[in-house]
């Protein structure tokens, strides 16, 4: 951690061999510019269009499927190769199509907006580009102007700095030249506490004032989480883990079974060349290659519908990725709360005013309460535009929020100025924590009024009296202990508080700072965002735990994180300085942070390993944020979620996924659409696996028992690519169990499949098994139709009763009728595909010629009928007798 804010001034001028009336020379800039590069932070790597694409050919499943196309090809069977490059083709250009879209969306959201700075160089002002400045350059800054480097300040006036991206703070930070005498020794003062620099990428919010830069690009604080984001090491997605788990099971459970029954085939006197095409051709179907394609689409179909949602999602796997999380770690300003200030409370000697259930307020004329409104708006240098104004207000947000309350009260800025015109005015200063101005009094002219605001312990030191009611009273040490007593109760709730005084001076050079009337204190609060409390509620029910992390102060992290309902009045809350001391090699220490709800005056490396902990202990992290201080954090987390409007790039680019709206809520729909995605992968899976199964039991049975093959291997392909493919597309984008988000989130460890899916897996199989044998064998030796008639009543029992199948797939809880799959109207659309499919195998010849299908007699009719049957009636039957399968939770 850098020391600039400890080294005298002094030192650091003669470090840099500079003059803050000259500045540096032209030559020396140049050098130094050699010396220690542009002042830029690294540019972020440009995806290329290959590299995007070239992700789209990895996986074991896909692997899988170009081994099968390349022993396609080599048997010579060209029609099976084909067909499974054209759905590694098709699977790998919706995949593309997405992550570019995403990627370059992301792209166009940077604004390549380029700052400038005025520095003193040969003894005259420069504007430059911030890239173009060097240590050693004295900058000169205003309010407006975005800091370009890390700066030691050399004077100030009434300088205040927004510095919430990189602290977290939602206050202006008060700037000084000299820091407090027990900061000046303290190497690892935080940054919201180095009030004499300011820092690279802060904005300055009021006043003006001049430094040396002492750090650029890389080397500044920014430039360090730049640096720490860029080491964060990101995971891996949830999803992409189980689907890769998934495909290694099937890569044993393909080799063997395949390989038993083409030796089984051939040795029971089966046609070698038959039985290996047969072997291949159940190697295809022994993998669902509709896996890779139908997941992509499912994720797909979550991206847009989180498009329409202002949610950009970077990666395909994030939005399943959020239905699995089990903690959401938030940042507070900008996130929960609105990043501006609004008064909730006025106190005086009397009486309370509570603004936050009657912010209109009319105040009783000459009144305590109505004076201490009237020198907030007086004390005061921000401008509150008319109501309807287009352009945006001037000032800090503290002072607007006095301007405001006291609009609201029927207080009006420009009355109040024309009669109280103001001739003086005394700075806020860091030493004395008070602001004052003098004012002359219209209606008596011969004295002047001085408002006067600061923080109440400054102001309640200074005030020898306070009013009440009934007029002036003494403030004795018995008055000053019930005010400081009225003000740390205030704190302690989150809010911050600022006492309001007044007195009249004789003359401007009065020193404006003595024997002043206290009139009251004045909370504020930068209130919640509206939509957050539901929003956190609904977190609540579906099992997700919600932690504040923040860089603000704890009092006003525990009380906004009350007001939201992210935690009760009671929950305790840790500071960052509190977690340095904490071991957590002792496993209690590391239960207590697991358990806190809220984090508070948090460094980014905190924020860092908070993630990493929650990781640890098998939690599945999502990382909210808008500040660079959020950006390591969001990288580390399994999923970052990036602010858009107040979102920093660096925390934009960091992050999984970017609410370009700021709707906290947003992050509620993607969690039901990641619950829905993920439940509708499972089940298509069941369905694909289950149909695929099937195929493999029919050949299996059928070889060693010496029948004919009941499936021929194009009429395996065709039903895997056809009959398959479409409904498991339809499952994996219906709009799933409306109530998934009343339960609690799946163990992060849970497979794609669990041990009840594999047995459901088997159950299924063996149903449609029974059924296709079952018709076939009564076509050959019942009732005679013959080969060629029974291998067509094989094929089309099979594919009717994995259409028919699909309804198999609905909830055990729905109905038989109602349900969420005869809700979805994909499904609909599927099976009417496949029938007609289906259809042009038994009336187009060419078709018919190639798969060797016929259509079937009326007695052939009734076997595929009978049989497709067995596995839906069935099926829904079991449904009746067995329980809803327990939801794994996380521990």
């Amino acid at each position: 951690m850098s020391d600039h804010h400890i080294q005298p001034l002094p030192e650091i001028l003669a470090h840099l061999n500079v003059s803050p009336e000259v500045g540096l020379s032209e030559t020396d800039a140049t050098e130094r510019r050699k010396k220690y590069g542009r002042n830029s932070l690294k540019d972020q790597k440009h995806v290329s269009f290959w590299n995007i694409l070239i992700r789209q050919f990895a996986g074991l499943i896909v692997y899988m499927l170009a081994g099968a196309a390349a022993l396609s090809f080599y048997f010579g069977d060209l029609t099976e190769g084909i067909a499974i490059v054209v759905v590694l083709i098709i699977n790998a250009a919706i995949g593309f199509t997405s992550e570019f879209r995403a990627i370059r969306s992301m792209e166009a959201l940077r604004k390549l907006s380029s700052v400038h700075a005025k520095v003193r160089r040969d003894g005259q002002i420069h504007v430059l580009e911030a890239r173009d400045i060097v240590p050693g350059d004295i900058v000169i800054f205003e309010a407006g102007d975005i800091i370009p480097a890390d700066i030691r300040l050399i004077e100030c006036s009434n300088l205040q700095a927004d510095e919430s991206a990189l602290t977290g703070e939602s206050v202006p930070t008060d700037k000084t030249i000299n820091l407090p005498d027990d900061a000046r020794t303290d190497e690892n003062l935080p940054l919201g506490d180095r009030t004499n620099m300011v820092f690279k990428g802060t904005a300055i919010s009021r006043g003006d004032g001049s430094g040396v830069c002492v750090a650029t690009g890389m080397t500044t604080e920014l430039g360090h989480i730049a640096a720490m984001t860029e080491m964060a090491e990101a995971e891996t997605s949830p999803l992409e883990k189980r689907l890769d788990t998934l495909a290694g099971h099937l890569i044993w459970a393909t080799l063997g079974l395949t390989i038993c029954i083409a030796i089984v085939g051939i040795y029971v006197g089966k046609d070698m060349v038959m039985m290996l095409k047969t072997g291949i051709a159940l190697a295809i179907a022994a993998v669902p290659e509709g896996l890779p394609i139908v997941a992509t689409v499912a994720l797909a179909r979550g991206m847009w519908r989180m498009a329409k949602r202002n949610a950009l999602i970077k990666n395909l796997s994030a939005v399943e990725t959020l239905g699995a999380t089990t903690v959401i770690m938030t940042d507070k300003t900008g996130t929960l709360t609105e990043n501006r200030m609004t008064v909730v409370a006025l106190r005086t000697s009397g009486n309370e005013v509570d603004f936050t259930s009657s912010p209109g307020a009319l105040l009783a004329a000459n009144s305590p309460e109505e004076l201490a409104i009237r020198i907030a708006v007086l004390c005061n240098d921000a401008i509150l535009l008319p109501s309807g104004s287009t352009e945006k207000h001037i000032g800090d947000p503290m002072e607007l929020a006095l301007l405001e309350v006291a609009r609201n009260a029927g207080i009006d800025q420009t009355e109040q100025q024309a009669r109280y015109p103001e001739i003086a005015k005394e700075a806020f200063s860091a030493q004395t924590r008070m602001m004052a101005t003098f004012h002359r009094d219209q209606n008596n002219p011969d004295t002047l009024f001085v408002a006067i605001k600061g923080a109440p312990e400054a102001v309640i030191k200074n005030s020898t009296g306070f009013l009440e009611n009934n007029g002036l009273r003494e403030m004795d040490e018995k008055a000053r202990r019930r005010w400081s007593d009225l003000s740390n109760d205030m704190t302690q709730k989150g809010l911050r508080v600022l006492a309001l005084a007044m007195k009249n001076a004789p003359a401007v050079d009065t020193p404006p700072y003595q024997d002043l009337i206290l009139i009251g204190l004045i909370a504020l609060l930068d209130p919640p965002r509206e939509d957050v409390p539901a929003a956190i509620q609904a977190c609540h029910a579906a099992g997700v735990r919600v932690i504040m992390v923040t860089g603000d102060h704890i009092g006003t992290a525990g009380n906004i994180a009350t007001q939201v309902g992210l935690c009760n009045a009671t929950a305790s809350g840790l500071e960052g300085r509190m977690l340095q001391a904490i071991d957590l090699t002792q496993k209690t220490e590391r239960d207590r942070i697991l358990a806190t709800p809220v984090f508070a005056r948090v460094s980014p490396e905190a924020k860092l390993n908070l993630v990493s902990l929650h990781q640890q202990a098998g939690a599945i992290v999502a990382m909210t944020g808008d500040g660079v201080n959020d950006a390591p954090a969001l990288k580390k987390a399994d999923i970052g979620i990036a602010m858009g409007k107040r979102g920093t790039d660096v925390a934009r680019e960091a992050a999984d996924m970017v609410l370009r709206d700021d709707a906290f809520p947003s992050i509620v729909t993607a969690m039901h659409q990641g619950r829905v995605i993920f439940a509708n992968i499972r089940t298509f899976v069941l369905y694909l696996m289950s149909c695929n199964l099937s195929e493999i039991l029919v050949i299996g049975l059928a070889v060693p028992s010496g029948l004919p093959l009941p499936l021929l291997p194009l009429q395996i392909l065709y039903l895997n690519l056809v009959t398959d493919v479409f409904p498991a597309f339809a499952l994996g984008i219906g709009e799933g169990d409306r109530h998934v988000m009343n339960q609690p989130p799946r163990d992060p460890k849970t497979p794609v499949l669990t041990k009840q899916d594999w047995g459901g897996i088997l159950f299924y199989g063996a149903l449609i098994t029974v059924g296709v044998l079952g018709a076939f064998a009564m076509a050959l030796h019942v009732f005679n139709l013959g080969d060629q008639e029974a291998l067509s009543v094989s094929f089309l029992t099979l594919a009717t009763a994995q259409l028919l199948h699909v309804f198999n797939m609905r909830a055990r809880s729905s109905g038989w009728i109602f349900n969420d799959v005869t809700r979805n109207p994909f499904i609909w659309i599927a099976l009417g595909i496949c029938v007609l499919l289906i259809g042009l195998t038994l009336y187009v010849p060419a078709l018919s010629r190639l798969l060797m299908i016929d259509p079937p007699s009326g007695t052939g009719w009734l076997l595929v009928i009978g049989g497709s049957l067995v596995p839906l009636v069935i099926g829904q039957a079991a449904k009746i007798f067995t329980k809803p399968a327990k939801q794994p939770v996380s521990s």
